[in-house]
């Protein structure tokens, strides 16, 4: 169950917000929520109005959209990212859901008053096209990894996770993120059973080694060599 806090308002762990002067975030804090979700709680549902814009504080978002009778989950969303924000800049319904993938807080803001902030503000405007843009790149990036076997999508999957939180360890990567064997088949648009004998493959040929903090990379160039085939 969320729980709502009234701890002050971190603006400065947001990119977006951490220039937001002082008197700003004075008018802005009445309006903020800060919520706490357990794992596998919904923040918002596909088809809500976007009528807040989020950001994660702590812990972890998926992005799941239904599709074919199928949950795929199209974005994971870390510390400091926005939620939702490509639905909330253009005023339309949320297109798809954001759930906990982690106990997570969550803060979010009402949207006209976070662009009343935007439109006296160039250089956070200049952040938010920025991000936006860099969302959609992902977005597609993330369409385009869809395509092929599910080896390659799931080779895919896991270099761009090495990438962008991916710490090294010894000569690899690990992945700290727990994701379970369904999330994987969601985010690879494949089934549970497929998921369970690939990675099961994967750690008999010391590929992708799982264990119960994430995912260990032992040689990034075998997970790439996959992608090249």
């Amino acid at each position: 169950m969320s729980i709502e806090s009234t701890i002050p308002i971190p603006f400065d762990s947001i990119p977006l917000l951490s220039a937001v002067r002082k008197e700003d975030r004075e008018e802005l804090a009445p309006l903020c929520r800060m919520r706490g979700y357990e794992k596998g709680e919904t923040i918002f549902h596909e088809g809500d109005p976007a009528d807040r814009i989020h950001f994660v504080v702590l812990g972890r978002a998926k992005i799941v959209k239904s599709a074919g009778g199928r949950d795929v989950i199209l974005e994971i969303l870390g510390p400091g990212e926005p939620v939702g924000a490509v639905a909330v800049f253009e005023r339309r319904p949320f297109p798809a859901s954001a759930v906990a993938l982690e106990p997570s807080s969550i803060l979010s803001m009402p949207e006209r008053e976070f662009f009343s902030l935007l439109e006296h503000r160039p250089e956070m405007m200049r952040r938010m096209l920025a991000g936006l843009t860099y969302r959609l790149m992902m977005v597609n990036k993330r369409m385009a990894d869809m395509t092929g076997s599910a080896e390659y999508r799931a080779a895919r999957l896991f270099l761009t996770l090495g990438d962008r939180v991916g710490v090294p360890r010894g000569t690899g990567i690990f992945v700290p993120l727990t994701l379970s064997r369904q999330e994987i088949a969601d985010l690879i648009a494949t089934t549970l059973e497929t998921a369970i004998r690939l990675m099961s493959r994967w750690q008999k040929d010391n590929i992708v080694l799982t264990d119960k903090s994430g995912f260990f990379i032992p040689v990034v160039e075998d997970l790439k060599a996959i992608t090249l085939e």
